[in-house]
């Protein structure tokens, strides 16, 4: 006989609480689950793997919408098979290129850490040769702003 869990059981390993998978279940993202005698819900391992793939299309930022129609065509049967592939097919080429959008950010961004990484390492050696000699440091710091910053002063 098939191990049953609990709804705390199913929680604790999808990380999910039982407020949202009642939820889940509620609007259509998971079947009906199996009832032990006393009317509490007991998992198979077959609807937690289903879960499983549930938070996977959620961390790729599926639409419960899409979710609750691929749920609907898995409901159907293997006839949906097609249909299903298409719709995973449709949603990677989604991810992909929110994957390559995210890469060019995270380069952008390493690319400006890098500026200001260089920009500190200038003030810390002017700084440091230009003790006591406040105004002439800050005269150069402006001048070095308004080249890596095209000429802009702040406020314009």
């Amino acid at each position: 006989m098939e191990s049953r869990l609990t709804i705390d059981e199913v929680a604790r390993r999808t990380g999910l609480t039982a407020h949202t998978l009642r939820y889940y279940e509620r609007i259509g993202l998971i079947d009906p689950i199996g009832r032990a005698p006393g009317g509490q819900r007991r998992y198979a391992a077959s609807d937690v793997a289903w879960i499983e793939f549930l938070l996977r299309l959620r961390t790729t930022r599926m639409p419960v919408g899409k979710m609750q129609a691929f749920a609907t065509l898995r409901g159907v049967g293997d006839s949906t098979v097609p249909d299903r592939r298409r719709m995973l097919e449709e949603h990677l080429v989604e991810v992909l290129s929110d994957i390559e959008a995210m890469r060019q950010s995270a380069a952008a961004l390493q690319a400006k850490i890098e500026h200001y990484r260089s920009v500190e390492q200038s003030l810390a050696s002017d700084s440091f040769s230009n003790e006591g000699h406040a105004d002439e440091h800050s005269g150069s710091l402006r001048a070095r702003t308004r080249q890596t910053t095209g000429n802009r002063r702040p406020g314009r």
